[in-house]
This record gives C-alpha cells, sequence and structure tokens, in this order.
C-alpha cells in the first residue's frame, strides 16, 4: 500500500508539471480532438520502457554528460516544433478525424526519450524506489509502478479530453488562439531543457 500510495502520489506531480508532452498533449488536443490528445497521453507507456530499464540496471550511475546532451537535443526539438506550430496557427483549421496520428505518436515519443526529466526522476527517484520495494518484494515494486503510470498517464487524459471537448466551442479565431498559445507553451518548454543543458 505505501508503494501504490508513493506512485500515485509521484505520478500525479510528474502528470499535471508543465513541461513538453503536456504542451504536445494540448496541441495535440486542440488539432485532432480527444482521440489525437489521447495518443500523445499514452506515449509515456512507449517510451518510457528503456528508460525504466536502464535507470533501474544503473540505480543513478548515468553519467552528467548524458543528461546534457539529452537536454540540448531534446530542447531544440521541442522549440523547432513550438516555431512550427505557431507558424501554423495563423491558418490552421480544425483536421479530419485521424490526420497525422502516426506522425503525432512519433513526435511524442522522440520529445519523451530526449526529454532529461523522465531520466532525471527514474535515475534519481523512481529506480532506488523500485529497487527498494523489490527487495521486499515484487508485488510492492509494481505497485509502485503501476500507480505511478496509471495517474501520469490519467491526468494526460482527463486534459486531453477537456480541451479537446471544448475546442469546437472557441470558434476558428479562438481556436487559432489557443493553438498559437499551446505552441508558445511547448517552445517554452524547449527553451528551459536548452537552458537547462547549457548550465549543466
Amino acid at each position: 500500500m505505501r508503494e501504490l500510495l508513493l506512485g500515485l502520489g509521484l505520478g500525479l506531480g510528474a502528470g499535471l508539471s508543465p513541461g513538453a508532452l503536456l504542451s504536445l498533449v494540448i496541441t495535440a488536443s486542440l488539432r485532432g480532438g480527444f482521440p489525437a490528445g489521447l495518443r500523445i497521453a499514452c506515449v509515456p507507456l512507449l517510451s518510457d520502457l528503456p528508460i525504466v530499464l536502464l535507470t533501474i540496471g544503473a540505480v543513478g550511475a548515468l553519467p552528467g554528460g548524458f543528461l546534457r546532451v539529452l537536454s540540448l537535443a531534446g530542447g531544440a526539438y521541442v522549440v523547432f516544433l513550438g516555431v512550427q506550430g505557431l507558424r501554423d496557427a495563423r491558418t490552421a483549421e480544425p483536421p479530419r478525424p485521424g490526420d497525422g496520428a502516426p506522425a503525432q505518436v512519433l513526435r511524442g515519443v522522440v520529445v519523451n526519450m530526449l526529454n532529461p526529466h523522465p531520466w532525471l526522476f527514474w535515475a534519481t527517484v523512481g529506480a532506488p524506489l523500485f529497487v527498494a520495494a523489490w527487495d521486499a518484494g515484487p508485488a510492492g515494486a509494481l505497485a509502485f509502478v503501476l500507480g505511478f503510470y496509471l495517474v501520469l498517464v490519467g491526468s494526460k487524459v482527463a486534459l486531453a479530453g477537456l480541451v479537446g471537448a471544448g475546442r469546437h466551442r472557441v470558434g476558428v479565431r479562438g481556436y487559432r488562439l489557443l493553438l498559437a498559445a499551446s505552441s508558445l507553451l511547448l517552445a517554452g518548454a524547449g527553451a528551459v531543457l536548452v537552458s537547462s543543458g547549457i548550465a549543466g
């Protein structure tokens, strides 16, 4: 029960904290409605497995230079996506259902894999908790991971539902303004990642 509650609490914090993936969920939900946002919200289930396995194996032994390169590369890519979104927002029209779905999911996976925050979390918090729980019994370790991803993904799914449901009520101008605002958030998240990489 303790490990499950830890996972739920940490998952909620990670799921709702501003960042590149959250901004991408909002942008995708504005563009393609709830189904598009849902696909991006589920990206951690696809992209986090190698991160979790590597950090549990290393338990925090990742070199600082590795995280710095991730910050720079990931930040530059996220800024590019934000600038591209700003440019597209001027003439954006709601796409047909399913338009660009594989490309959006691939973008989400790339953003999450190049984002140092999942690496940092699992290297410094998640992996040590998992290993300690596993030593006491696999059930506690699995409860921690289940609780963490249930709330991490669930909070993003809820946000995608809210944004997707409300996007048609704002009109074309409002839609474009919201898309531009979410693209600015995305570019801002990328700039933070770049500055973190530069600062080391």
